[in-house]
């Protein structure tokens, strides 16, 4: 209708979210209107302030307000160990697990040609960049990469390709290892799951 074109432009804009689909949208935009009006204040000022003051890291391209995030700063963090991520979010992950104090970088994105999506459209170019330049710092040179992308098809081609470039530079390449979760009953786990366990087995 000609006089809902704000709430059509709102309604478009929340279908911008992944998995956000038309009537998804329609309801976050009808309880943002009826029901908490600050709450959808609130939410256009947050958005604005971090499309303004957000930036990536200029060492490890994850989302900071400084130049270079807290984590790459930290002096006890060890500079000879660096895991390469997809995104700002599976660095949250691997952080939480507080099993991992080395530096990271987040690649922002992996490589998906059915997505017109290739080597040059990630970080794979400020990720030689860092290791290069790590090379000469006086923190030391990276001395092991550890791939941390997803394990799907395209996760495991973004890896292949970030190998061959490390190993070409010296750099020792380690993969997350593949197996059945903790606590898992055996005759549940697919079998695609188990035969990686085997592989990997220790």
């Amino acid at each position: 209708m000609a006089d809902q074109v704000s709430l059509e432009w709102l309604v478009q804009s929340l279908r911008r979210l992944p998995g956000v689909g038309v009537r998804s949208a329609q309801r976050m935009a009808y309880h943002l209107l009826q029901h908490d009006r600050p709450g959808a204040l609130q939410l256009a000022r947050a958005l604005e302030q971090a499309v303004a003051s957000v930036r990536h890291c200029r060492m490890c391209h994850t989302f900071t307000e400084q130049e270079v995030c807290p984590t790459c700063l930290d002096p006890q963090r060890d500079h000879a160990q660096l895991c390469v991520v997809e995104s700002p979010a599976d660095q949250a992950a691997l952080e939480r697990t507080g099993a991992y104090r080395g530096l990271y970088f987040v690649l922002m994105g992996k490589i998906s040609p059915l997505d017109g999506i290739g080597p040059q459209d990630i970080g794979l170019r400020q990720l030689l960049d860092r290791i290069d330049e790590a090379g000469g710092s006086t923190a030391g040179p990276v001395r092991e990469v550890i791939l941390a992308t997803g394990f799907t098809a395209e996760g495991e081609s973004t890896a292949h390709v970030i190998s061959q470039a490390l190993k070409a530079r010296g750099i020792q390449v380690t993969r997350l290892a593949r197996g059945v979760p903790v606590g898992s009953e055996l005759e549940y786990v697919d079998l695609g799951t188990i035969a990686h366990a085997l592989v990997d087995r220790r």
